[in-house]
């Protein structure tokens, strides 16, 4: 087959995009996944779009590619560049823009839409096939769906019009500009025309726009209140499990960008995350009659829930950590109160401060308690492998910054 720079299956871009940025520093011949006439066609495409972007390194294992961005010199991700490659039909193109200019300024049924297009549109390309009436029902569908067109049922037929665009654009242009690069599912803002010369962003996390696809998938799952059968992949195991769920919300680190789905698990009977760069694809299922349920059941379960593992839900982990607050330091209870989640903070006395919390998975909460090292008074958790790990990665870093003899200076 010839190479082509368009895509139809975006998973097989997803993987490779992410293994050149994540991993990179990867020769040819260790995507041993794929051939290597698939490899080579895969790079060319991502190099189409991110060329300016790619770096190469020569070595004694060959040549070895990877991407690096800068987030604070990028005005737009560039990543949204692939979503530019779907590849298409030529009746897909076709009805897409003849279908949308017919109907600027009338309203028709299926077979007058067919007719014009015949007649008027299409008379000068005898060498293509003339659509059928079900091929143009199915466009006029497929865009009354997406809000292209507005269908009006008159009689026992239905009219087709182009929706009238009532907003004015130049109002929202800063709001298009931030939130097509700050928000999930930003690669939609970023086909509205705009132009970004005020915002730059630092700790941005660009490869997330590569989960747009799932993530879309599964917010309508949720708003139509369907199940889902999600196919997850491992690339630990490099195996495939395939699970069904009610989703129920998203959560987004701030400190590593990773994104998660948090579901009802049908079979498990019990809350459950996924990675979204684990899915592969997603499948909606029926209508959940319990869905008003397992939602009480979420606003219920968010309430010892500190980060994504859900941990044993019939024993919950309690900690308590007091901290030294001098008198010119009232920033640092700013910050216990911001950042305590879960958790209550209250004052001990004059110059100390507790953070107290119930969480499922107390271990969770390590990198946090660490950024407090210096100021922690005491600190007790009824998971006593929490304290003790806590207190080996003191001892780990005493061995190593303490200043004996096998410190690193």
């Amino acid at each position: 087959m010839a190479y082509s720079e368009l895509i139809k299956d975006f998973n097989k871009i997803r993987a490779y995009i992410r293994e050149f940025y994540i991993y990179g520093f990867r020769s040819r011949d260790e995507f041993d996944a794929k051939s290597a006439r698939s490899y080579d066609n895969e790079r060319r495409r991502v190099e189409s779009w991110l060329g300016k972007y790619m770096r190469f390194r020569q070595d004694a294992t060959g040549k070895q590619i990877f991407l690096s961005f800068d987030s604070r010199q990028i005005a737009q991700n560039p990543i949204y560049q692939a979503f530019r490659a779907k590849c298409f039909t030529d009746v897909d193109i076709v009805l897409h823009f003849f279908l949308l200019d017919m109907l600027r300024e009338q309203a028709l049924t299926v077979r007058e839409a067919t007719d014009c297009l015949c007649r008027e549109y299409l008379q000068y390309a005898p060498d293509f096939a003339m659509p059928d009436e079900s091929t143009v029902r199915k466009k006029l569908k497929e865009y009354e769906r997406l809000g292209l067109l507005t269908a009006e049922k008159q009689g026992r037929e239905i009219r087709y019009c182009a929706a009238r665009d009532t907003m004015d654009r130049a109002v929202w242009q800063d709001a298009i500009a931030f939130f097509s690069e700050d928000a999930p599912l930003g690669v939609i803002g970023s086909t509205l025309p705009h132009d970004n010369p005020f915002f730059r962003f630092k700790h941005r996390y660009l490869l997330d726009a590569l989960d747009s696809e799932i993530m879309l998938s599964l917010l309508e799952a949720m708003h139509r209140d369907r199940t889902v059968e999600l196919t997850i992949f491992s690339r630990r195991k490099q195996a495939q499990w395939v699970h069904t769920l009610f989703p129920l919300r998203f959560f987004i680190s701030t400190q590593t960008g990773r994104q998660y789905l948090l579901g009802y698990h049908q079979r498990f009977r019990k809350p459950m995350f996924f990675r979204l760069d684990s899915i592969r694809s997603v499948k909606e299922g029926a209508v959940e009659t319990r869905a008003d349920e397992y939602r009480g059941y979420l606003r219920k379960f968010q309430e010892n829930l500190w980060g994504v593992s859900t941990g044993d839900e019939l024993s919950l982990d309690h900690l308590e950590l007091d901290i030294h607050v001098g008198p010119d330091e009232l920033f640092l209870v700013d910050r216990l109160r911001r950042e305590r989640r879960c958790g209550a903070v209250a004052q001990v006395d004059e110059q100390t401060w507790r953070f107290s919390a119930d969480v499922y998975d107390a271990d969770e909460m390590l990198p946090w308690l660490r950024t407090f090292i210096g100021r922690i008074i005491r600190l007790q958790c009824s998971n006593s492998f929490v304290t003790q790990r806590f207190y080996a990665d003191l001892e780990a870093m005493n061995q190593l910054y303490g200043g004996d003899g096998d410190a690193v200076q």
